[in-house]
């Protein structure tokens, strides 16, 4: 009894038989502290020269990364030294996705076969199960389809054969359904690729708010074993998914690599010359230029944005850029991070500078950063990059919509990315800034106004005619669409008067809407009594006063 009150543990004598069973099971199992055995062998993963199809660009094709990503997945599962042990899972929408090709190739996993004909069993690319099947397809179930990951992903250790998964999802369902899962699976310490299909704020025509994804890789840069990146081109899947296999089979580390995949059509370049390094670090520039004014970095889907963004600054601004492709702002931050550190480490060492900042050798001009997502994800570099810093992002809930329509409401279009550039250049005082605009009638671009920055902050647009320019067709009350955005006032001088307007009634006074979404062409005409006109000469005024606006010689000419 006093024994049983002490709940002591029994302990069998060291020369029982017990004690020296359980002493040879214990050490059968790696003795008493628990250790991961890999009795697995390296697998030789293929040069990266079998994706040449995906580095070499698409001609004149139109494909989403999501398409380059199947075609990546089918050239692996073909190669003969891996592609057995390539594990393609999906809970859902393998056809959405383009992979109903792999259905013929590889199969469907089932452990007793096909035991019904399919609906679609008179295609050829019908959904074909099979005993030796090699896809793994959960139906709507992305809990499982995340148990099948794990399994896969953790193969090396328990069962001691080096297994490759790449689960592919509608990227809303995945960290917004299982994240605690992908948390356990960083517990395990699995090997592999998840890919968020569909992914991005705006990239997907019309699904609105279940399906829009604009935070995975926030959830993503938290999960300490994910890199995780956002690509744009076929050769950054490629170089990507090749260093991972890499890290995997031949190097023998846990991590898991996680891709956003879209579905909007577009052409691919081939691999730029010296990229590799950079797409794997999360930065590298796609053009350059000598003296820029402005740096704009873009990401996945919203390069697109950016390059024409830096256009339209180039022709109607005169502004120079040089554009960066981001694949992976969580990259950029846990680097800058892990340099900061040694550094406050190593106080009496010359510093170290992380790749951010070795990019990044002009901090006078400002950066302007756009991605799908909310603006938490690009705003992850921010104290990190030198000099000023400008976020652009999808915040709130998605949309049903056009992706047109989606990324001007989330306010991360072209147009948005020039007049933050435009803003960022007034906030830095390196206005005025000269506008050119392209007449209609006219072969060559002309400076036809600049901005003024104003003591509060704002900034005014002030229109530069010569007087042999009066009587142009472009009447001097044309107001393009982009300037009612930003400028607060809008000026134009003639010899004989300055006439302002304020743009909040230029927008509502013009005897129509202004619409925001509107082609950057288009002009809004102010009827001239809404314009505040001061006469250079107490005549002049005297003479409009009597005889009215209308009847004025000069304004007659020019607002006709």
């Amino acid at each position: 009894d006093s024994e049983a009150v002490k709940a002591t543990f029994y302990e069998f004598p060291k020369s029982s038989k017990e004690h020296k069973y359980i002493k040879k099971q214990r050490d059968a199992l790696g003795g008493s502290v628990p250790t991961r055995v890999d009795k697995s062998k390296k697998l030789q993963i293929p040069d990266i020269k079998i994706f040449d199809e995906l580095l070499n660009g698409t001609g004149d094709r139109e494909v989403s990364t999501t398409m380059a990503y199947v075609r990546l997945l089918t050239i692996l599962a073909k190669d003969k030294s891996i592609g057995k042990n390539i594990v393609p899972i999906i809970p859902d929408e393998a056809r959405t996705f383009g992979m109903d090709p792999l259905f013929r190739q590889l199969g469907i996993y089932a452990h007793k076969g096909q035991l019904y004909e399919p609906v679609d069993s008179d295609q050829f690319l019908y959904y074909k199960e099979a005993k030796n099947g090699q896809i793994l397809e959960e139906g709507i179930n992305e809990a499982g389809a995340m148990s099948s990951f794990c399994a896969a992903a953790t193969s090396y250790s328990n069962h001691g054969i080096k297994m490759i998964p790449f689960y592919i999802y509608y990227s809303m369902f995945g960290f917004q359904r299982v994240w605690d899962l992908i948390w356990a699976s960083g517990d395990m310490r699995s090997r592999g690729f998840l890919l968020g299909g569909t992914a991005g704020r705006t990239t997907l025509n019309g699904e609105g708010l279940q399906h829009q994804d604009g935070h995975s890789h926030l959830a993503a840069a938290a999960t300490p074993n994910i890199k995780a990146y956002d690509v744009a081109y076929g050769y950054e899947i490629a170089t990507i998914i090749h260093k991972g296999l890499k890290e995997m089979c031949e190097e023998d580390k846990d991590v898991v690599y996680y891709l956003t995949l879209e579905n909007e059509n577009y052409t691919h370049p081939p691999l730029p010359k010296n990229a590799s390094s950079g797409i794997l670090k999360g930065l590298y520039k796609i053009q350059d230029h000598k003296k820029p004014n402005v740096r704009l970095f873009g990401s996945g889907p919203l390069l697109g944005e950016t390059l024409k963004a830096a256009e339209m600054l180039k022709e109607d601004w005169g502004i120079d850029s040089e554009i960066w492709n981001v694949t992976s702002f969580s990259e950029l931050r846990k680097d800058a991070e892990d340099v900061k550190r040694w550094n406050m480490m190593h106080t009496k060492k010359n510093h170290k500078t992380s790749y951010l900042e070795d990019c990044i050798v002009n901090e006078k001009i400002p950066t302007v950063a756009v991605s799908d997502y909310v603006k938490l994800v690009t705003e992850q570099i921010g104290p990190y990059v030198p000099g000023n810093y400008y976020a652009l992002g999808t915040d709130g809930f998605g949309r049903s919509d056009t992706r047109e329509n989606l990324r001007h409401f989330f306010e991360v279009d072209r147009y948005y990315i020039t007049l933050c550039a435009i803003q960022s250049l007034v906030i830095e005082k390196q206005s005025p800034y000269q506008v050119f605009i392209k007449q209609a009638d006219e072969d060559r671009t002309r400076m036809v106004g600049y901005l003024e920055p104003d003591q509060d902050g704002t900034f005014t647009y002030k229109k530069h005619e010569k007087e042999e320019d009066i009587y142009r067709k472009t009447k001097a009350w044309s107001i393009h669409a982009r300037i009612l955005d930003f400028a607060q006032r809008i000026e134009y001088t003639t010899n004989k008067a300055v006439y302002t307007i304020n743009t909040i009634d230029a927008k509502t006074r013009s005897g129509r809407m202004l619409y925001k979404n509107a082609s950057y062409t288009k002009k809004v005409y102010v009827p001239i009594k809404y314009w505040n006109i001061k006469f250079k000469e107490s005549r002049d005024q005297k003479l409009c006063d009597k005889l009215g606006y209308e009847w004025w010689s000069e304004l007659r000419s020019i607002f006709n």
